[in-house]
């Protein structure tokens, strides 16, 4: 790609983006390959109902969550702590309250009205947080995250393939069905975190995650325009 004058951190996007998309290509692959001998393993036994009904009611909504808003504030809880700035440390903080801050407003909400003013308020705070001086124990924190910052970039992977469980059930449930249905984000959470290591901006991660998305919504769009 460099004779094409792409910036060194664009090329390692795309080419850490594309490493992604093969690893999903194997996994499925091995998948198909295990279901072959354990026929019994039914993947059909757990479905995404929320996204699916979401898609089906508001299509312009599913791809606004999907493309921004996800990719926003799931990079913000799981990729700030790899390496962070105090800003990315700050940012970490405004997701974890703007998550609590999604389970007090009520489920019959409009998904943009509620995902905005979780947004406004998460900058505001985010605002004040920037305007104090980094305090002695933030500093210490930070020192000990740099220091282990592979354990770390594992952990959120780990992490971030697990909350998708909610995607498939309520409440806490695991299973073998329910860990191969969220292995491919375990995949995609290392990646995320492999472009923030390689790259040191929380922009990366973010854009991988959107583009990551965006093609899920480009295959969806044939139903999401019906």
């Amino acid at each position: 790609m460099q004779f094409l004058n792409i910036p060194p951190k664009v090329s390692n996007l795309f080419r850490n983006y594309w490493f992604m998309i093969g690893t999903y290509f194997l996994f499925f692959f091995l998948l198909g390959f295990l279901n072959t001998f354990l026929p019994e393993l039914d993947l059909e036994k757990y479905q995404q109902t929320e996204l699916f009904n979401l898609m089906d009611e508001s299509p312009l909504a599913f791809i606004l969550m999907a493309v921004i808003i996800a990719p926003l504030l799931e990079e913000s809880m799981f990729r700030t702590l790899i390496k962070p700035s105090f800003t990315e440390i700050y940012i970490f903080i405004c997701a974890v309250l703007a998550f609590v801050g999604l389970g007090f407003i009520p489920q019959e909400a409009h998904s943009l009205l509620k995902y905005g003013l979780v947004i406004l308020s998460a900058i505001i705070i985010f605002l004040f947080l920037q305007s104090l001086k980094p305090s002695r124990f933030l500093r210490i924190f930070r020192i000990i995250l740099y220091r282990n910052y592979k354990f770390i970039w594992l952990l959120t992977a780990a992490l971030f393939g697990l909350v998708h469980i909610w995607n498939y059930v309520e409440g806490w449930q695991f299973d073998l069905i329910l860990f191969l249905l969220i292995f491919p984000r375990i995949i995609a959470g290392y990646f995320f975190g492999k472009i923030k290591v390689e790259n040191g901006s929380l922009l990366w991660p973010i854009t991988m995650h959107a583009m990551n998305n965006g093609i899920v919504v480009f295959f969806l769009l044939p139903k999401l325009l019906q």
